[in-house]
C-alpha cells in the first residue's frame, strides 16, 4: 500500500466513531484535540468514552445503523468515519455505509479495509509530525517517539515565533521581506540554532 499523507483542518472536521471501547476513546481524544466535532455510536460505551461527552462530542448509546453516517454538518466540513468495534461484521457494515456515501473511513484493527489510515502523531505546539509504517502501528509509534524526543518545546517556541513573524509581515504587505526572513531563518542551520538556543536572537533581528 502506498500512503498519501494529508493534514486536515480539525476545526472543519465532523467525525463519526462506531465503537465504545479503549480504541474508540483514543481516536476520539485525538480528534477532539485537533478541534473536530465527534459523534460516538456504541451499544455499551465505556466509562472513559462517556466522560468525553460535551459540546463537541455527542454519544449515542445504541447499535449502529447506516443512517448514522448521513452527512449533516455545515458546508465546508469533512466527515470522517472510524469503525472501532470488536466485531468484524459491524465494522464491515460501517465501511459499506461510508463507501456508499463517498465518505473517508478507517477500520481501527484492519487498516487495509478502509480508505485512510490514522498516523502516529507527535505534537510540539503547532509542529506536528505524523508517521505511518505500512499498517504496523508499533513501528510507527516507535519512530514517532524517537522523533518526538528531539523535536520538543524548543521547536514549538520557534515555530510559534516564526508563524507570528510571517503573519505580521504578510499582513503589512511585506511579502518580499517574509521571503528574505524565511530564507535566512529557516536555512540549513535552523535545527542547530533552535537546539543551541540562539534562534530567538536571530529572529529578533527581523522585528
Amino acid at each position: 500500500m502506498s500512503a498519501y499523507p494529508i493534514a486536515l483542518d480539525g476545526a472543519r472536521v465532523d467525525a463519526v466513531i462506531v465503537g465504545g471501547g479503549s480504541v474508540a476513546e483514543r481516536k476520539a481524544k485525538a480528534l477532539l484535540e485537533s478541534g473536530a466535532r465527534v459523534r460516538i455510536v456504541a451499544s455499551s460505551p465505556s466509562a472513559g468514552v462517556k466522560e468525553l461527552a460535551g459540546e463537541r462530542c455527542a454519544i449515542d448509546a445504541r447499535a449502529f445503523v447506516p443512517s448514522d453516517l448521513s452527512p449533516n454538518g455545515a458546508p465546508g466540513r469533512t466527515t470522517l468515519v472510524i469503525a472501532a468495534t470488536d466485531r468484524a461484521d459491524v465494522n464491515a457494515r460501517v465501511v459499506d455505509a461510508a463507501r456508499a456515501l463517498g465518505l473517508l473511513v478507517n477500520v481501527a484493527d484492519d487498516p487495509g479495509a478502509g480508505t485512510f489510515l490514522t498516523l502516529a502523531t507527535h505534537r510540539a505546539g503547532d509542529l506536528v509530525v505524523a508517521v505511518t509504517a505500512g499498517g504496523v502501528p508499533g513501528v510507527a509509534a516507535r519512530v514517532r517517539d524517537a522523533i518526538g524526543s528531539r523535536f520538543d518545546a524548543r521547536y514549538a517556541a520557534a515555530v510559534s515565533a516564526l508563524a507570528g513573524l510571517r503573519r505580521r509581515l504578510l499582513d503589512n504587505g511585506s511579502r518580499d521581506e517574509w521571503r528574505k526572513a524565511s530564507a535566512s531563518l529557516v536555512g540549513e542551520t535552523f535545527c542547530e540554532t533552535v537546539e543551541r538556543g540562539t534562534f530567538a536572537q536571530e529572529l529578533a533581528a527581523w522585528h
